[in-house]
């Protein structure tokens, strides 16, 4: 198959998703738009959003757009039905943006699974989640550099991946990871060392530190390496691995350790 030339117009994939919810966690509103789905499974515990990007993948132009409205009092955890993939850019980037909005008393669970990147992938994500008052957050954010199980070895992939977290206006939380060539060329032990899949787990709740001790007694995965810290309302843990199963693994026990009730059943664990 011939490969199609650089200027070359393709069809992009662009999708919108959109969940509110009310009192009483009911429903208050539901829009989808392209290639974004969100599905609302029948499960135990309180309400449950799954993502889904059905174009597959994303590459260079591509546009996905996660966004959840949650009022006071409720509880909504949301994932991803599967893992996101970055597959190769001919330049332009993709971009991925997740916004959420938490009404005080309440609580989300940012749960996706994990992104996957492939050789010469670019990709531009943000994650934005707006707390009033004492609502609370947990989320996690998990990558692997390619398939172990195929002996990918990544040396152009680019992402850059912004999370930002405030409590009525003013920022509480915020981190910004860059990967590109010069970065995969020196990762050495005080980056990533020999490890090829890494997450960040965020819990940023009022006195979410106490949960400190609980969340350092979970990290006990013998393939990993873990670390966590907590202070002024945050607790944060960071993990490495060799490869994406044992870090998902890890990040379950992780997250069992941070919040009541089962993960959401598309983890597949």
């Amino acid at each position: 198959m011939l490969a199609a030339p650089a200027d070359f117009p393709m069809q992009r994939a662009l999708g919108r998703a959109r969940v509110a919810f009310g009192k009483g966690n009911r429903l208050a509103d539901l829009a989808q738009q392209g290639s974004a789905k969100a599905m609302l499974p029948r499960v135990s515990g309180g309400p449950e959003v799954v993502f889904l990007n059905t174009s597959g993948g994303l590459t260079d132009g591509d546009r996905l757009s996660y966004s959840l409205e949650i009022a006071q009092e409720c509880r909504i955890t949301a994932t991803t039905q599967t893992a996101e993939r970055a597959y190769a850019s001919r330049g332009a980037a993709a971009h991925a943006e997740v916004t959420a909005q938490v009404g005080a008393g309440g609580r989300l669970d940012w749960l996706p699974q994990e992104t996957i990147l492939f050789e010469d992938c670019h990709l531009r994500r943000s994650t934005t989640i707006a707390l009033q008052g004492d609502a609370a957050c947990l989320l996690t954010e998990s990558v692997v550099l390619g398939r172990h199980a195929m002996g990918e070895s990544l040396t152009r992939a680019r992402l850059t991946d912004l999370r930002r977290v405030t409590r009525d206006g003013r920022l509480v939380w915020a981190e910004t990871l860059q990967i590109d060539a010069d970065f995969l060329a020196t990762c050495n032990a005080a980056l990533l060392g020999d490890a090829r899949a890494f997450a960040v787990i965020a819990l940023i709740a009022p006195h979410a530190e106490d949960a400190l001790p609980a969340l350092r007694a979970a990290l006990t995965h013998k393939e990993c390496h873990a670390a966590a810290s907590g202070w002024d309302g945050k607790c944060v843990a960071r993990i490495l691995a060799r490869d994406g199963w044992p870090l998902k693994q890890q990040i379950a026990r992780a997250l069992t350790a941070l919040r009541r009730g089962p993960l959401p059943r598309v983890w597949q664990l």
